[in-house]
């Protein structure tokens, strides 16, 4: 069974508060994109003794290949339903440390894979619990539709936002931007608007003074790149500019096609798209 899990972009993003749990609150929402990783997971001969075996290929990831979330959801899974031993091959297309959701979308559709492959009858709800542990925005990626996020970025509710028509130019410097690091110099605070309501309410072209990315306010303090990346966007015509999550890929919203990216970041990941 193969599929392609998709990345998402954040749009606007607020820090509200710290919880005692290491989490922090959030106020943002998550609007998917087309660029993916690949997934496919097949069946492993019966007497194999490993549950889970994960075969990688793409951009590199550091580590060991047991801590990658694919494998922990579904040795998650294998044990709590006792699947059958699975040979798991993952395509690394999407950048990581770049606030795109990567690693937890292809958490959520191995389960989702897992789901369907075994008949294992769970629903929506049911999946989103599954995912919850190993990472926030996991849920999300089960009906992967736009959401406005609160909480820890695990609470949904419906969000009045369509870009359809429009088109994306993404940009990721060679900079990795892990969670923590993004989340230590970031202080919290209230949110004096709603989210929601004024990305619902403004045109596209007037959310740049309101509809922020607070992250941008200390990470590109650090990394100057990322504020002449959001620039350059503008001056090619973007509508909208901003940081997507705690990571450092810069996304530009047009009202056209963008056919130029490579030649103007040339030493960044890029990636174009109708949205």
């Amino acid at each position: 069974m193969y599929t392609l899990p998709n990345a998402k972009i954040n749009i606007g993003l607020n820090i509200t508060n710290r919880r005692p749990d290491g989490y922090h609150e959030i106020e943002t929402i998550f609007y998917p994109i087309r660029l993916t990783d690949s997934l496919e997971i097949k069946t492993t001969p019966a007497l194999c003794e490993t549950p889970v075996s994960l075969h990688l290929s793409g951009f590199t990831i550091d580590g060991n290949p047991q801590d990658n979330l694919v494998t922990k959801v579904c040795l998650a899974m294998s044990k709590r339903f006792n699947l059958p031993p699975i040979d798991v091959f993952l395509g690394k297309h999407i950048p990581m440390g770049a606030g795109l959701g990567g690693g937890s979308s292809d958490a959520a559709f191995a389960a989702k894979m897992l789901n369907e492959l075994f008949s294992l009858g769970l629903d929506n709800k049911e999946l989103e619990a599954i995912v919850a542990p190993f990472g926030a925005d996991c849920p999300f990626f089960v009906t992967g539709q736009p959401v406005y996020a609160e909480g820890k970025g695990d609470k949904f509710s419906p969000v009045n936002i369509n870009l359809r028509g429009l088109y994306i130019a993404l940009v990721k410097p060679p900079i990795h931007i892990s969670t923590r690091e993004a989340y230590c110099s970031v202080t919290p605070r209230p949110s004096m608007r709603n989210l929601a309501n004024d990305v619902a309410r403004l045109p596209i072209e007037k959310w740049n003074d309101i509809v922020c990315n607070q992250f941008e306010e200390t990470l590109f303090k650090h990394y100057p790149l990322l504020s002449a990346l959001k620039q350059t966007l503008f001056d090619m015509g973007a509508l909208y500019a901003s940081m997507s999550g705690s990571g450092s890929a810069i996304y530009g919203i047009f009202n056209r096609p963008i056919d130029n990216i490579k030649e103007v970041f040339p030493d960044c990941f890029t990636y174009t798209d109708k949205l």
